[in-house]
């Protein structure tokens, strides 16, 4: 079977809650020999709070963790060495080595949550404007939890910025190729050799590995609800309710 690469938030996780069948699908994935590794979008956790997450509920993961924070901080280490990080904590102290009191040379943006008002957008803006390469962990338009429903995702404001700019940011989460291509690395293997994507997202998820190379197996258990509308232009290759169907699928690929 082809590589799969799994999404967090909605699929294996709801809310701060496991997914229905978390346990049963992770075990099923360490014992099948499945070459797999987890590629979220998340701006709001690291992979070590991911590890911490599955830990907490009794659940031994077995193979790779990535967020599109890790990713991030790989390219920033790579290419800069002065960069403003705008993100919630924990995961904005993994960016502490790059901060500088001047002009960074980069500015990283990624979710804050509730903590988003018109004097960070400012400064990011001003940052931007003065030079600052503009990097975004991801661009979702918006997510949903239980407690809250459908929020804002750091996409709109990084689009505010790049409208008020004229600058287009470097896209580092999905759809990027760069982070396809980080995740396939990490299970050493490559785009060419095709793959599967888990996730809950028509767009980050699905069609983004669709123009990779890659097929889509959607599931309903995050922010895509079923059925789909007939106007969809996105098709996924597969279709699932819950983490069990997602289970007998890959007993038959």
């Amino acid at each position: 079977m082809k590589p799969l690469l799994i999404d967090m938030d909605g699929v294996l996780r709801i809310g701060q809650n496991p997914a229905k069948g978390l346990k049963e699908f992770i075990g099923f994935i360490n014992e099948s020999g499945i070459t797999a590794c987890i590629l979220s979008n998340t701006t709001l956790s690291n992979a070590a709070q991911f590890k911490e997450f599955f830990n907490n509920n009794n659940i031994e993961v077995n193979f790779p963790v990535m967020t599109c924070a890790d990713a991030a901080y790989n390219y920033v280490k790579e290419k800069y060495k002065t960069a403003a990080v705008y993100c919630s904590e924990p995961v904005r102290s993994m960016f502490r080595e790059f901060e500088t009191e001047g002009m960074p040379e980069a500015v990283v943006i990624g979710d804050m949550w509730k903590a988003w008002d018109y004097k960070i957008l400012n400064e990011i803006f001003i940052k931007v404007f003065n030079g600052a390469h503009l990097i975004a962990m991801q661009k979702n338009r918006y997510w949903k939890t239980q407690e809250d429903g459908l929020l804002l995702d750091v996409g709109p404001f990084v689009s505010a910025i790049e409208y008020a700019t004229e600058k287009e940011a470097v896209l580092i989460g999905k759809p990027s190729k760069i982070f396809f291509e980080m995740g396939m690395k990490e299970i050493n293997c490559s785009l060419n050799e095709g793959f599967l994507m888990l996730g809950d997202d028509l767009e980050n998820d699905i069609f983004s590995a669709q123009k990779l190379g890659g097929k889509g197996i959607l599931i309903y258990s995050g922010k895509t609800s079923f059925p789909l509308p007939e106007k969809s232009k996105i098709k996924p290759d597969y279709e699932t309710k819950d983490l069990f169907e997602v289970i007998e699928l890959l007993k038959k690929l």
